[in-house]
This record gives structure tokens, C-alpha cells and sequence, in this order.
């Protein structure tokens, strides 16, 4: 059975990133461990552990360099890592490694295709979905360094794409994002017997060797 808590810590000269995160009975106070400087950003990542099913913790602490993408793209690559840390310390338990779901909320819609393959790489489609250049003090920049930062911390494919949204519903367009890489997360952490000891994709585990002469 898949347990643990995971605990990244990413420290730079710009900032120190502190992810937990864990599958146990679900932590009724989980919002308030999302402190990150950026409200609307901590509202986003309730969507990502609500959907998930997962307990989430981040906290964010940052030394004179207050900008919202070395927030937004810092804690993306410590968030991807730990996923990626409880996939390898829960293989065993047969976690699928890959999902696909659909967010939305009223008018606006998005789907998240994601696969652990030790394989980074985002392909983001915004369709002709006007996904508006500011929300909340972010800017859409701010999610695009999210999402880059989560799929090169975590290693994975990740597909999203906007199908539908209004102007000036911005809010939802954004939580229908988030929305959908909780619900693929929750899918690609689903345990299935049949999967024990496997990996998402048919190559098995990676290993290099590395030499210096």
C-alpha cells in the first residue's frame, strides 16, 4: 500500500522552497499550509491537493528577490519533485504513473494529459482561449513558469490545453487549469495491483553511468 510523507526543501541564493506532501487521512487545515507570498497562486494549489486527494504543504521563503516567477517557478520545480519522490518510493504499491482529466468550472473548461517518464517536457495550448495577462497580481507568465518548473522538477510529459473560457472570467479559466493537473495527479497516483513494481512507460527504470577519465 502507497505511503509516506515527502519532504523537498530547495534552497537557492533567491529563495528557499519547503514541499510536504502526503496521501493520509485528509488534513482538514491543509489551506492553511499553502503559504506561499501570493494568495491567489495559494488558492490555485488548494484546487492541485483538492483534487489530487492529497495533503499539501509549501512554504516560501525568499531573500531580497521578491518576483512572482521565481515564486511560481521555484515552488513548481520542488512541488514536481516531490511527486516524482513518492511515485519512486511508492513503485512497489503499483501507482499508475500517468493520467488525464478534464477541470472546469462553469464556462471554463481544460484538460491535463501527464505521464512520469523521466521525460520533461510541457506542451501548453491556449487554443483561442484569451487567457487573460493578469490575475490576481499574477500574470499569465507566472503560470506558464509554474507549469515549466513543475514538469522539470518532476520529470514528466504534461499536455494542457484551454478548450474554453470567457473574457472576463479569467478566475475560472485559471482554476479549471489547476483543477485538471490535480485530477490527471490523482489518476497517475491511483494504486492498482496489477502495476506493482511497474513504471509508466514500457523502457522500465533508467539507470546511467556516468564516467570521468
Amino acid at each position: 500500500m502507497a505511503s509516506g510523507t515527502i519532504k523537498v526543501t530547495r534552497t537557492t541564493s533567491e529563495s528557499r522552497i519547503v514541499v510536504w506532501l502526503d496521501r493520509e487521512a485528509r488534513d482538514v487545515d491543509n489551506k492553511r499550509k499553502l503559504s506561499t507570498p501570493l494568495p491567489f497562486f495559494n488558492h490555485m494549489l488548494e484546487h492541485v491537493a483538492w483534487r489530487g486527494e492529497m495533503n499539501l504543504g509549501i512554504d516560501v521563503t525568499l531573500d531580497h528577490f521578491d518576483l512572482v516567477h521565481v515564486i511560481t517557478e521555484d515552488v513548481g520545480i520542488a512541488l514536481g519533485k516531490a511527486v516524482k519522490a513518492y511515485l519512486d518510493h511508492n513503485q512497489s504499491a503499483g501507482l499508475v504513473g500517468y493520467g488525464s482529466a478534464y477541470g472546469t468550472i462553469d464556462e471554463a473548461l481544460s484538460r491535463a494529459v501527464i505521464s512520469f517518464e523521466s521525460r520533461a517536457y510541457l506542451d501548453f495550448d491556449k487554443g483561442t482561449v484569451q487567457l487573460p495577462e493578469q490575475m490576481e497580481g499574477m500574470h499569465s507568465e507566472d503560470l506558464v513558469a509554474f507549469l515549466e518548473g513543475f514538469v522539470q522538477g518532476a520529470q514528466c510529459t504534461l499536455h494542457m490545453d484551454l478548450l474554453k473560457g470567457r473574457q472576463g472570467h479569467g478566475h475560472h479559466i485559471w482554476e479549471s487549469i489547476f483543477r485538471a493537473l490535480g485530477m490527471a495527479l490523482h489518476e497517475a497516483l491511483t494504486e492498482r495491483a496489477w502495476r506493482k513494481n511497474m513504471t509508466a512507460g514500457v523502457a522500465g527504470a533508467i539507470d546511467y553511468v556516468i564516467e570521468v577519465e
